[in-house]
């Protein structure tokens, strides 16, 4: 079995390690840990990771997020996987800093790169692992929040969030989404 799993961003050096860029975090300490490393193609840099029979395509799209729909198309076609095999870790302005959750479906929330997959995919129902990168912002200042680095206190919990995000993403492609939803999201 294959699964997409997609981490949303944007390319480029004054993009890392932003929070917009949590999805390509999350997808590089997973590569890391299982000893694997991205390789440049169409529409991003991917890396393939195999566990217990089921082959996780990872996916950083360097379309830019408005455009991560492309991306997520394309390697849902090139690779013949089914939209319920896809899986797309986005940062979420609505939850705390670290906080996880996975959703089966769900609106796009006024995210760029979810309003762009929604509109190709042509479907709301497809998982997504969201991460939390807190609202600590004044009125008008959203833009510069999203594209701004993490403070140094929450770099220092980053190794352990992002660890946790990994075992989410193998629970989705082993156990299922709905078992995992119930194992992470209450903790």
């Amino acid at each position: 079995m294959k699964y997409l799993i997609t981490g949303l961003g944007n390319i480029g050096e004054e993009y890392r390690d932003t929070r917009h860029n949590i999805g390509f975090n999350v997808l590089d300490a997973l590569a890391k840990a299982s000893n694997i490393v991205f390789t440049d193609g169409r529409y991003g840099a991917t890396a393939t990771l195999s566990i217990k029979g089921r082959q996780l395509i990872l996916l950083k799209p360097s379309t830019y997020m408005n455009l991560s729909g492309n991306a997520v198309r394309y390697y849902l076609q090139k690779e013949k996987i089914p939209v319920e095999n896809l899986l797309v870790v986005v940062d979420d302005l609505s939850l705390p800093f670290g906080t996880l959750r996975l959703k089966g479906k769900g609106s796009n929330a006024g995210h760029n790169g979810l309003r762009n997959i929604e509109e190709l995919l042509g479907t709301q129902q497809y998982a997504r692992l969201k991460f939390g990168i807190g609202n600590d912002f004044p009125k008008g200042g959203q833009v510069d929040f999203v594209l701004g680095k993490f403070p140094e206190e929450e770099m220092k919990l980053m190794p352990e969030k992002l660890e946790r995000a990994g075992e989410i993403i193998k629970s989705f492609c082993l156990a299922g989404l709905n078992l995992t939803m119930n194992q992470f999201n209450n903790k």
